[in-house]
């Protein structure tokens, strides 16, 4: 596996993001998302931030094809993790883990403090990732109507 920054708007890029919006839209909705709740998510939680300055976005990339995403935007001295994904065929083998390290590795080396995110507590796969990596649950830091945990870790 190989872990590599991709810019947001690449092809691959937007494949794996898609995929991450139609299984959250679909646990969201309790049956499979249409394509216009797709197309309607990523509406909703763009991406484009996910390069320069305001952030970045990385892939995993396993005998050629993109199996993972994590991106991160900096906020001053705070990172906050965006679309963290694992393709569910590729869930159990380290490769969440893997992402979240290099990109604490990218915040440190910028100077990022804390990191931080907001997820739901049915995406139980990812709640478990981020609290056996060390996040902790905190107090409501946004009042995004999808979220119902939030998390921040001290780098």
């Amino acid at each position: 596996m190989i872990i590599e920054t991709e810019h947001p708007g690449a092809a691959r890029a937007r494949s794996i993001v898609r995929a991450y919006l139609t299984e959250v839209a679909s646990r969201w909705y309790g049956r499979a998302a249409t394509p216009a709740e797709v197309e309607q998510a990523l509406l909703d939680e763009p991406s484009d931030d996910l390069q320069g300055e305001t952030g970045v976005f990385v892939v995993a990339v396993d005998g050629g094809a993109v199996v993972a995403c994590a991106g991160v935007r900096f906020l001053g001295d705070t990172g906050e993790l965006t679309k963290v994904f694992t393709l569910p065929e590729h869930r159990g083998r380290g490769v969440g883990s893997a992402l979240l390290r290099h990109v604490e590795e990218l915040c440190r080396a910028r100077g990022t403090t804390t990191l931080r995110l907001d997820t739901r507590a049915e995406l139980a796969e990812a709640c478990a990732l981020y609290e056996r990596l060390g996040f902790e649950q905190v107090a409501p830091f946004t009042e995004d109507p999808y979220s119902d945990r939030w998390y921040t870790r001290a780098l």
